[in-house]
């Protein structure tokens, strides 16, 4: 699986590409990912990426040409095509089953949106996949474009350990997971469900079905 993501700071993804089951799939291999800094493709000598909009208004739009040209230069750096995805507030909602279609694909282009969002010909001319995380607003488009990365990644077989682990994750089944406990079996005056220790796997089947059922 690769992700290419463009961004106008790389840098903020220094720290979280260096730890965990991210870091060992991109040790291994298993997931790729670059980082393409948008104002390499700018034309102003002050790498300058936005304007002013038309029309007025507050705050800055980030121009078409970079966006363009990057994404046409990042396509060409695999032959496999790569889907382009654009993380904005009127995007589709992510939920599990669109992770699911994500990870069927090989690459993801991820557009990382800053100030007031990008130029309308950027969704004209590449007509992306726009995705939101939440009805709320973030500085930029790079933790989100971090949530998909996550989110996809760990269906890439052989990043999550046990394949039995992302089977049973939250929303894989259409329910929450249940409670988990783990030693000691007693923490002042709470205890861990007869059930969970009793060793009678059907009942502690059916315990859990339960308490996902309720939880949802």
């Amino acid at each position: 699986m690769r992700f290419d993501v463009v961004t106008l700071f790389p840098e903020i993804f220094s720290g979280y590409l260096d730890q965990g089951l991210l870091k060992k799939a991109i040790d291994r291999s298993l997931v790729n990912i670059q980082l393409h800094d948008l104002r390499a493709w700018s034309t102003d000598k002050h790498q300058k990426v936005d304007d002013r909009p038309f029309g007025g208004g507050p705050g800055m739009v980030l121009q078409v040409q970079p966006v363009i040209d990057c994404v046409e230069h990042v396509q060409k750096l695999e032959k496999t095509p790569s889907q382009v995805i654009m993380l904005t507030p009127q995007g589709k909602p992510l939920d599990q089953p669109l992770v699911e279609q994500l990870a069927d694909q090989p690459r993801q282009i991820l557009l990382c949106g800053r100030y007031e969002g990008f130029d309308q010909r950027v969704i004209d001319l590449l007509d992306p996949l726009e995705i939101s995380i939440g009805d709320y607003i973030l500085n930029g488009g790079e933790v989100a474009a971090m949530v998909v990365i996550d989110a996809v990644s760990r269906l890439v077989p052989g990043v999550v350990g046990s394949a039995e682990s992302v089977e049973a994750d939250s929303f894989t089944t259409g329910l929450l997971d249940g409670p988990q406990y783990t030693r000691p079996a007693e923490y002042r005056g709470w205890s861990v469900p007869e059930t969970l220790m009793s060793g009678d796997h059907s009942a502690i089947a059916q315990w859990r079905r339960r308490e996902a059922l309720r939880r949802t």
